[in-house]
């Protein structure tokens, strides 16, 4: 058994959640369930980015101290998550001055000991929106790219983060082909040696507290508060308590470490994060785990083209069931962009899960119902794609472990069609129905990691519970036990 510990980006708090925060935490939930199932000890972490200028901007516009903001903001991220399923084990909050500010400061006071710091006069362009400074070659016609407004100009004197010395040794760790700190997809990896090509240059890392007051003040200087990077990527460390007296440090020295994040802070995670690690004597973490963006219909989602998914209406939309909406993005391969459609949800809905996997269990189970739902012993082997599908989930190629799961279940679809089991003489149709039955069984199981309460629920329909792991359950008739099947209910019903 291997350990893990799988994070996501702290997700920002001067808003409600949107598609972006379902599309990464779905991903990363997909990608923890497996590691369990697989037999992994596993801790997955998430939480709220809370401090920055956007927050203290957005407090100041509503009349609120940024404090009642963000206690405003973290339950609607709490409470999206939990409809949605997210496996979490962690939440947590930068604002958390028990929890995450003595790590922050001890991080700072390791990077000063390094000689990492210095305070020098800076003059720059400056984005509110990506809370970050940005230069030149970043900007598209003058604006920023990601917000489409042109940042402001800013002259004040910050400690910055030397991370140009690490330039040769980030490097050496990201084009090592063993024990390296590895980027999926492989483009994104690309990317960011093509910025070790272009050289580093050393990054902001406090502001004035009279630009911004909201955030973690600088250990030996009070009129300097901690800027983004050094606040919110240490969230990783400190929800482990690292330099405290509770650290879990065999959740990162003694474990595989996957950060999942999108691909707007591929730089920050893949340069600056293990360039601070490795001036604080910390190993860098496994890999970097980029998704895409989700777009509406083709186009950038936006409030004033009217495009805006908001994630409760789609959640509404089926009746408060997430899976329709995991299945959706599970079916985006990792690294891509992705489009969302209400037409292409509901085709998926009735094409995919209800005349599929919701058809496939039904007519299963009502042919068993005509035999008492007994469950004769099975004999022979089947043929269950489960080594093509380990390795597509091992490789985080999950929406072709998905297409793998549901061909199987067309697979058996068609075999119904094919056998006419209701047609056979009482003993065949018996051991053919045990066969469908067992497929169903190998099916729910696929499908564990992206829709766990549609699994959970035909895995109870067959008269099973759902298994901790999947060693010893994908053998064929690994339930000996297994004797009879439930009465069917209907997975899905009809959209209004």
């Amino acid at each position: 058994m291997s350990r893990q510990y799988l994070t996501t980006a702290i997700d920002y708090a001067n808003a409600a959640p949107h598609m972006g925060h379902v599309m990464e935490k779905v991903l990363a939930d997909v990608c923890a369930r497996w590691m369990r199932l697989r037999g992994d000890e596993v801790l997955f972490q998430i939480g709220m980015d809370e401090h920055g200028v956007k927050v203290q901007r957005t407090a100041a516009e509503q009349s609120l101290a940024p404090r009642a903001l963000v206690d405003r903001m973290a339950p609607l991220y709490r409470d999206l998550f939990a409809r949605l399923h997210v496996s979490h084990d962690r939440f947590i909050r930068t604002s958390d001055r028990a929890a995450h500010w003595p790590t922050v400061a001890a991080l700072w006071g390791k990077l000063a000991d390094a000689g990492m710091l210095e305070k020098r006069s800076y003059r720059g362009l400056y984005c509110s929106g990506c809370e970050q400074f940005l230069t030149a070659r970043d900007l598209e016609d003058g604006m920023c790219p990601h917000h489409q407004r042109a940042p402001e100009e800013v002259t004040e004197e910050n400690w910055f983060f030397l991370l140009s010395k690490k330039q040769g040794a980030l490097r050496k760790l990201l084009a090592a082909k063993k024990g390296g700190y590895r980027i999926i997809p492989a483009s994104r990896a690309r990317e960011t040696l093509a910025l070790l090509d272009e050289g580093l240059t050393d990054v902001s890392f406090s502001r004035p507290v009279s630009s911004l007051s909201w955030g973690v003040p600088v250990p030996g200087d009070t009129g300097q508060t901690m800027y983004v990077w050094c606040d919110a990527l240490t969230n990783y460390l400190s929800g482990l308590g690292f330099f405290t007296d509770r650290e879990e440090r065999a959740f990162w020295d003694d474990a595989e470490v996957t950060h999942v994040i999108g691909k707007d802070i591929t730089r920050f995670h893949a340069l600056i994060w293990p360039a601070m690690l490795s001036a604080a004597g910390v190993r860098a973490p496994d890999r970097l785990l980029v998704h895409g963006f989700l777009t509406c219909d083709g186009r950038k989602m936006s409030k004033t083209i009217g495009n805006v998914v908001v994630p409760g209406e789609v959640l509404d939309r089926f009746g408060g069931d997430p899976d329709p909406l995991r299945l959706y993005l599970s079916g985006i391969p990792v690294g891509s962009d992705g489009d969302f459609s209400w037409e292409r949800i509901g085709d998926l809905y009735d094409g995919v899960l209800r005349n599929k996997i919701g058809n496939l269990l039904n007519r299963v189970l009502a042919m068993l119902a005509k035999e008492g739902g007994v469950i004769v012993p099975l004999a022979g082997k089947g043929d269950v794609p489960w080594e093509d599908y380990r390795k597509a989930m091992d490789a985080f190629e999950y929406s072709e472990a998905l297409k793998i799961a549901v061909a199987f279940a067309d697979a058996a679809n068609t075999s119904i069609d094919r056998t006419k089991p209701w047609a056979l003489p009482t003993g065949e149709k018996r051991r053919e129905l045990a066969v469908l039955a067992e497929h169903v069984r190998h099916l729910s199981l696929m499908l564990l990691p992206f829709i766990p309460g549609t699994a959970g629920r035909m895995l109870a329909q067959l008269g099973l519970g759902v298994p901790g792991v999947l060693p010893g359950e994908t053998a064929w008739g690994a339930k000996t036990a297994w004797k009879a099947a439930g009465a069917p209910e209907i997975l899905f019903r009809p959209l209004e």
